[in-house]
């Protein structure tokens, strides 16, 4: 896999960061944080994110899923040591958006994580509202400067 560009390395290109708690039990044998704990790190830090932007609101009105998520792990983490995960959306198609995170302790990001959201209904993935489209634009990452 290669290495992430440069922009989803700073805190700075994501509109939304959430301070997570690490677990004691997150570790491994060798005292670093394994994937699963990254893994639910990440997810918690995606939740937050949607609670925060908004977008829960809208699953009253529409179902969505994860289809995708795909982790880069770049470092060590380090219990206990908070870790914060900044995340935006990237991608924006017909009917799925992408989650874009990063985790950082002290500074460093550790991992990437790209989740793939699907709009769905009862027939299957189903078109994003143009209204839902909006929403999600107001919460896109900025890559080398500009809005993704």
């Amino acid at each position: 896999m290669p290495r992430p560009e440069p922009w989803r390395l700073s805190p700075d290109a994501y509109p939304h960061h959430e301070v997570i708690q690490t677990r004691f039990q997150d570790l491994d044998v060798l005292g670093h944080i394994n994937n699963v704990g990254m893994a639910a790190i990440l997810e918690s830090g995606r939740i937050k994110f949607n609670q925060a932007s908004g977008l829960d609101a809208w699953r009253a009105q529409a179902r969505w899923l994860v289809a995708q998520v795909v982790i880069n792990y770049l470092g060590e983490g380090h219990f206990p040591a908070d870790v914060v995960v900044a995340s935006g959306i990237g991608a924006v198609g017909t009917r799925s958006w992408t989650i874009l995170s990063a985790a950082f302790q002290h500074g460093q990001p550790i991992a990437t994580c790209d989740t793939v959201v699907v709009m769905s209904s009862a027939g299957g993935a189903t078109a994003l509202p143009g209204d839902y489209r909006a929403a999600l634009a107001r919460w896109q990452v900025r890559g080398d400067g500009v809005m993704l």
